[in-house]
């Protein structure tokens, strides 16, 4: 039930909707029909919306609406399995961007977060903000050895005032989940979940920082990509700060050719530090626009980027990033079959899907891109007709592969910015190709099983009891089995089967734990037979595994 003191603010929602025509979001929600009739009497925009698209008319009202319905407009651009296309390109443009509070504020909640006057903590601070949004503000600082630093300080009662917003839009999302016909596709509870949570993210500002300091030590050289140092001593949960770097956005392509800059590896190297962070480091920067990636203009013959504002960051769990990554080569290949086969494999769709027409729709996707020159084909927009395909075989989609989406479309955005001729696919494949070498190949897997090796041997007097039960489950199986004798044909290929693959495994991975246990004994020049082992142990793995009958 929604609480009383919410109602007024819902129909202040439904009253500027109405304002900018968006009469079919009101038809969702039949509660506040009647407001159509009260149209007149509304205050008009403050532009002409008569003729401007449902989209860019969504985002003049999310805009009106204040700073969470901007947070939420944002959150919703992300999600294109459930918006349409020019929506989600108008969300997308959404700026979160407000008036400042007083610098004397900002100084106040620094001394009271850092516990100390601020002339101790910094040699300068200047009251007047860089930039200004809706969870903080920016403040440029200078520290006692010289150095120039930006301060981010959250705004005053913050949090207060998005719990109560989050409220709102919880009793908002509940509305459209019990009368909008369409409820079930938009999910409207979800995507506030996920506005919760991104807010929950953004107020912690030393998680900012640790996300930070992560990044720039994952390209700790700084030649393609430099983040700036966290000072710790001056960050607390309230206050962020940061070396000051400075650069322009990389969309201002006038000042990147003033500058000397080629665009065109500029451009490449974007891409490539995109599937680095991806499936190298599986930490991404997931609000990589303009905005947040800047160009270092004092870097004519190696440009590299500086990325800002690390609030939003992704990461896969280990084997749908494995998934992922074989799925991009399969299409970079054009296999469509192993594309649908690795969606089943993957759990992402039910193992009941026929696979012959996955690979139909998957391959009525691709071949009219393919038709074209490569330069010309967008990776990011293949990608998201994929999904959108392949929820009609009930794929489930996870909200780190939107995530990963949504910034695979900015990243593929930068580079043709930058270089509207770029051939995605052609850099790319090789980036993928070699970071897939490097990550699975039999020595970094050694080397991980050598972590786990302590595990595996604290477990290991139990596994000839969980052999035996199971091929007790199994035997068990086979006496329940009916009359039919198809059916009795059926159960006893599957308990042959698992019988086969319980060999194998045991088999495996003894093999592979005495191999691991041979690699950390032996010195480092004399492992081959820890190799020749773990080999043997990964065929075993091999042949034990069932066959997939297609």
């Amino acid at each position: 039930m929604t609480p009383l003191k919410v109602v007024p603010r819902l129909l202040r929602v439904a009253a500027v909707l109405l304002a900018y025509r968006l009469d079919e979001l009101i038809d969702g929600a039949h509660l506040f029909r009647p407001l159509k009739l009260l149209r007149p009497l509304l205050p008009r925009p403050r532009v002409d919306v008569s003729a401007l698209p449902r989209g860019e008319r969504l985002r003049l009202a999310l805009t009106e609406l204040g700073p969470i319905f901007v947070k939420a407009g944002q959150v919703l651009s992300t999600r294109r399995d459930l918006v349409p296309a020019d929506i989600a390109d108008q969300l997308s443009l959404l700026q979160d961007q407000v008036a400042p509070f007083p610098g004397s504020a900002a100084r106040a909640i620094v001394e009271r977060e850092l516990k100390s006057p601020i002339g101790r903590l910094y040699a300068s601070f200047d009251e007047t903000p860089l930039a200004s949004a809706s969870i903080a503000q920016v403040h440029a600082a200078s520290l006692h050895d010289g150095r120039a630093v930006v301060v981010k300080v959250l705004r005053p009662g913050i949090g207060a005032r998005i719990a109560r917003d989050v409220r709102l839009l919880r009793s908002l999302g509940e509305l459209v989940q019990r009368w909008h016909p369409n409820a079930d596709k938009i999910r409207p509870l979800e995507v506030v979940a996920e506005v919760e949570k991104m807010l929950e993210n953004e107020l912690d500002l030393q998680r900012e920082g640790a996300s930070a300091s992560l990044l720039k030590r994952n390209f700790a050289s700084g030649v393609d990509m430099y983040v700036p140092a966290v000072e710790w001593e001056l960050t607390t949960e309230g206050v962020l700060t940061l070396e000051r770097v400075y650069g322009v956005s990389c969309d201002d392509i006038a000042a990147i050719d003033a500058a000397g800059i080629d665009r065109k590896a500029l451009a490449v190297k974007g891409v490539r530090v995109f599937y680095e962070q991806v499936f190298r480091d599986n930490f991404f920067h997931a609000d990589a626009h303009p905005g947040n990636v800047w160009v270092d203009l004092t870097r004519r013959e190696e440009p590299r980027f500086i990325a800002l504002d690390f609030g939003i960051m992704g990461s896969l769990p280990e084997a749908d990033q494995y998934w992922l990554a074989q799925n991009f080569i399969a299409l970079f290949e054009r296999d469509y079959q192993r594309i649908a086969q690795l969606h089943i494999d993957a759990g992402w769709m039910p193992a009941n899907i026929r696979v012959d027409e996955l690979t139909a729709a998957v391959r009525t996707v691709c071949e009219p891109y393919f038709t074209r020159p490569l330069a010309q084909i967008s990776l990011a927009e293949l990608v998201v007709k994929l999904f959108r395909t392949a929820q009609r075989f009930e794929l489930t989609l996870q909200p780190q592969l939107i995530l990963l989406q949504k910034t695979l479309l900015n990243i593929e955005g930068v580079g043709r910015m930058l270089d509207p001729q770029i051939d995605i696919w052609a850099v790319a494949h090789p980036v993928l190709q070699r970071i897939l070498r490097q990550r699975y190949n039999p020595l970094r897997t050694l080397r991980d099983m050598r972590q786990r090796l302590p595990a595996w041997l604290h477990n290991a007097p139990q596994l000839p009891e969980l052999v035996r039960d199971a091929l007790r489950q199994v035997a068990r199986g086979e006496q329940r089995a009916l009359s039919d004798p198809r059916a009795l044909a059926q159960r006893r290929e599957d308990a042959r089967q698992q019988r086969q693959l319980l060999a194998g495994s045991l088999l495996g991975s003894t093999l592979l734990i005495v191999a691991t246990l041979l690699w950390t004994l032996a010195p480092p020049h004399r492992g081959w037979p820890s190799l020749l082992i773990a080999g043997a142990g990964l065929l075993a793995f091999g042949i034990g595994w069932p066959r997939r009958q297609r």
